[in-house]
């Protein structure tokens, strides 16, 4: 699957990510998300030289979903303040390995990125370097081995998603790296990010960017 615009004013746009595409660039040269939205603003609006393009937040290479850029130095100021603040509201959909104990509920632990091994650590008391994580979520339906759950993330911290639902005992579909059985077929995440609920820039309103559930998922619940 290829990026695709789903929101845009003259001061944000917001792009569908597909799993396997960087956000950012790396030193491989690979293409990434960021160069397909500069690459299409330059297109769409006959635009010479370089685009202004803000990076106001990142998806995991493995992770589809909803990102949202700034256009302006406007849009990337007051974004990035919701952003700090915590004021957007970020709703992902996961295939997890097994079922929760409760139908829903909400996870509060202390998570620590080891940076060499690139995976985060889980707390369930305050640890020394740890940063608190919260999020709450919801089953939505089950198959024998599988099932669908909507989160949402009250803080945002590196794999805290991957990390909280395997200290639960429920890893990610594919995440290998956090307890899940095997990957993949295309070493994707079953993860996405369905949903960004933001203030505009211009103050006036809030504006939802949705997806619908990833529908190569429906293989995790055919029976």
């Amino acid at each position: 699957m290829a990026p695709e615009v789903l929101y845009e004013d003259n001061h944000l746009i917001a792009v569908y990510k597909p799993a396997g595409l960087l956000v950012q660039g790396d030193a491989g040269g690979e293409p990434c998300l960021i160069d397909w939205v500069k690459e299409y603003l330059k297109t769409a609006y006959q635009k010479p030289g370089n685009v202004f393009l803000g990076l106001l937040h990142r998806l995991d290479r493995p992770v589809s979903g909803v990102v949202l850029f700034a256009k302006t130095s406007k849009g990337a100021s007051r974004l990035s303040e919701q952003f700090r603040a915590h004021a957007i509201q970020k709703t992902y959909q996961a295939v997890v390995c097994g079922a929760p104990k409760n139908k829903q509920g909400i996870l509060i632990n202390y998570l620590l990125k080891n940076e060499v091994k690139n995976k985060t650590e889980v707390f369930d008391i305050e640890t020394t370097g740890a940063q608190y994580a919260e999020l709450s979520y919801v089953v939505l339906k089950s198959s024998t081995d599988f099932s669908l759950l909507e989160i949402v993330l009250k803080t945002g911290r590196s794999h805290q998603i991957r990390a909280q639902l395997a200290r639960m005992g429920t890893p990610i579909a594919g995440d290998v790296k956090y307890g899940a059985p095997k990957p993949l077929p295309d070493r994707s995440l079953a993860l996405c990010a369905v949903r960004l609920l933001f203030r505009l820039a211009t103050q006036e309103r809030e504006q939802e960017v949705a997806l619908p559930t990833p529908p190569e998922w429906a293989v995790f619940f055919k029976d």
